[in-house]
């Protein structure tokens, strides 16, 4: 009993903490009040505390877990796994819900860090202010650039919810977006003059395709180009360059498929690709000059076969996927008959 009065009175005191002045006669939600309690000074969220604890909503406010977030630093911010896009989406729609402006103004201190850490070219980091390591490139990887430019393209155009969103931010939005998709058309791999699709990470300044961690070598990867596409199927009025990339990075897709197979568990509990006529899947990761399906390993090795990368990366490792299936059977031709009737 007693431990759970603590809790009751840790919560309590770090809404309260969080309310600066507005009245207490107001709605809650449950996960955006610990989504307050998680936020990092600079307006950012971390993926992970200090100690490496994985951020989960769900786990009670105990003791022991609201001093690992009061020790986790800032450099512990990042859009990555859907950090800090994910609480800024859910508090816009947890303010729509409940009138809570504590909610949205958490919201606001999370895009103001978001103008904070994007690049001049357009691009974001995975990490700011942590440039270490990998951390500093432009990184399209789990879709982490896409989640933040979908939330600049939702106050830009008040969508989504984000019409609550003061309107100071619309500018600003927009010149976000302005300069992200500029990003995103100069980093579009081109092979012998031809347009094909994105890798998933890119060094800051020179804009060439980087690796990450040892097994995520530089390559075209087919995940995170979906994700691109997608975004940039959201913009209305799209310039030729726009329309050519969309088109040039499906037509691309379309050629990667790999037909007759799919990757699933083996008889013996490993991983790998069984033959299977039904079955349409694509690399997550292809070669630049050949196109072919490469695999990374934690030494820094980079294989043609998934079966000769180690047991443990070869089972810990989204290598094989449908990403592109919905893409191009179903939103690409709407999105090319909605273009043509507004040509």
């Amino acid at each position: 009993m007693k431990k759970i009065l603590y809790m009751v009175a840790c919560l309590s005191f770090c809404s309260c903490a969080a309310q600066q002045g507005t009245s207490a006669n107001f709605k809650t939600d449950p996960i955006a009040e610990k989504m307050l309690v998680y936020q990092l000074p600079n307006g950012g969220w971390p993926k992970q505390l200090i100690g490496g604890s994985v951020v989960n909503y769900n786990q009670p406010l105990d003791e022991a877990l609201l001093s690992k977030i009061k020790a986790t630093p800032e450099k512990h911010a990042t859009i990555d796994n859907k950090a800090t896009s994910r609480e800024i989406n859910a508090l816009v729609k947890a303010y729509k819900a409940t009138g809570n402006t504590n909610y949205l103004k958490a919201a606001e201190r999370g895009i103001d860090y978001l103008f904070k850490a994007q690049y001049t070219n357009g691009g974001w980091p995975q990490y700011y202010p942590d440039h270490s390591l990998y951390r500093a490139e432009i990184t399209y990887n789990d879709d982490a650039m896409v989640n933040v430019l979908n939330i600049m393209l939702n106050i830009a155009t008040q969508a989504n919810d984000f019409e609550v969103v003061d309107r100071k931010y619309t500018a600003k939005a927009e010149d976000a977006v302005k300069r992200g998709v500029d990003c995103i058309l100069k980093t579009q791999v081109q092979k012998e003059g031809k347009l094909t699709i994105w890798a998933a990470q890119y060094d800051q300044n020179s804009l060439k395709p980087a690796k990450a961690r040892n097994f995520e070598p530089a390559s075209l990867s087919t995940s995170e180009s979906v994700g691109i596409v997608r975004f940039l199927m959201r913009l209305k009025n799209p310039s030729t360059e726009i329309k050519q990339a969309i088109s040039s990075a499906v037509d691309w897709l379309v050629q990667a498929k790999i037909v007759g197979y799919r990757f699933d568990k083996l008889a013996n509990g490993d991983k790998g690709l069984i033959a299977d006529p039904s079955a349409t899947i694509w690399s997550r990761f292809y070669d630049f000059d050949n196109n072919q399906p490469i695999f990374g390993d934690r030494d820094n090795s980079v294989k043609t076969n998934v079966a000769d990368i180690s047991f443990e990366r070869r089972n810990g490792y989204g290598w094989y996927g449908t990403w592109p299936t919905n893409l191009i059977a179903k939103e690409y031709p709407k999105w090319q008959k909605t273009i043509e009737t507004t040509n």
